[in-house]
């Protein structure tokens, strides 16, 4: 049975879509995003060993050329993320389908759904497919999160079995998306058309950053045009929590304003969207 690698779950999420939710978060992201805030599950752990040397407690060994994790052993304080240089983690769990509904099943009767987040959910569609009938077998729904890389136009029957997708729109000028993620953004601007086509968005997503205001509104006003009153429209202030720091010294100080923030907020209604949320 095919396994993935799986960067954690939490088994209670009121962030990750509406009500109580499982959230999973795969490992593997084709963005490398100037302020992600979980940069360690963007790359696969090429297995170089300079985290087994930091390891505190020996939870990290070597073994016939891999880095090994002992969970047991392990205290969780991250000196193997901080010291990898690659943004990977050590720390990952390769799991079947079986295995991540065995997870569900611990918390089931206490949660509305599951949410599907990353890293980027898409680098493993069939086993969301998989997953996902499953789990709307058991009463429960399912939700992706998703940075929009990989076209959900070929993925019709996982779109299918899926309740809603939660999706970032980190900009809408394609240079400036390259600047911050190192990629394009047509396929992302097609996903949001697409997703509020099919009636299958919950919330979209955009990042703001101190210093890039013309920018900001241009992705928001391109976005509001598009989102209306289909669904919520979520604007973020950055924050550096968890960023980088060779990113944080790229970012400098790019906290916005409330100002700025509510201005943008104010652009959005005004070109017709309903549901607009700051955070």
């Amino acid at each position: 049975m095919k396994r993935i690698p799986i960067n954690r779950i939490i088994p209670f999420s009121n962030v990750d879509g509406p009500g109580n939710r499982l959230a999973i978060f795969v490992q593997k992201c084709p963005f490398q995003c100037w302020y992600c805030h979980n940069p360690e599950t963007i790359n696969m752990c090429i297995h170089c060993g300079k985290c087994v040397d930091v390891c505190p407690v020996g939870a990290l060994s070597k073994v016939d050329g891999e880095v090994k994790w002992n969970q047991e052993l392990c205290v969780q304080c991250d000196a193997c993320i901080g010291t990898c240089e690659h943004m990977s983690s050590p720390k990952m769990y390769w799991m079947s389908v079986d295995d991540v509904i065995a997870e569900i099943n611990k918390n089931r009767m206490f949660i509305r759904g599951i949410t599907v987040s990353g890293g980027e959910c898409m680098e493993y569609p069939e086993f969301l497919l998989e997953l996902f009938t499953r789990v709307k077998a058991m009463g429960l729904t399912c939700f992706l999160d998703s940075n929009g890389y990989y076209d959900f136009k070929k993925y019709p029957e996982l779109l299918d079995v899926c309740d809603a997708v939660m999706l970032d729109v980190k900009a809408s000028d394609v240079e400036f998306h390259k600047q911050l993620t190192s990629q394009g953004n047509k396929t992302v601007l097609s996903n949001l058309e697409y997703l509020i086509s099919r009636n299958k968005m919950y919330e979209v997503r955009t990042v703001l950053l101190n210093g890039y205001e013309d920018m900001n509104e241009k992705t928001v006003r391109y976005v509001s045009s598009i989102v209306q009153d289909h669904c919520r429209y979520k604007l973020i202030k950055y924050r550096p929590f968890g960023v980088r720091k060779e990113y944080l010294e790229k970012l400098g100080n790019r906290i916005v304003s409330d100002d700025v923030l509510n201005r943008c907020a104010d652009i959005a209604r005004n070109c017709g969207v309903k549901d607009v949320v700051v955070v």
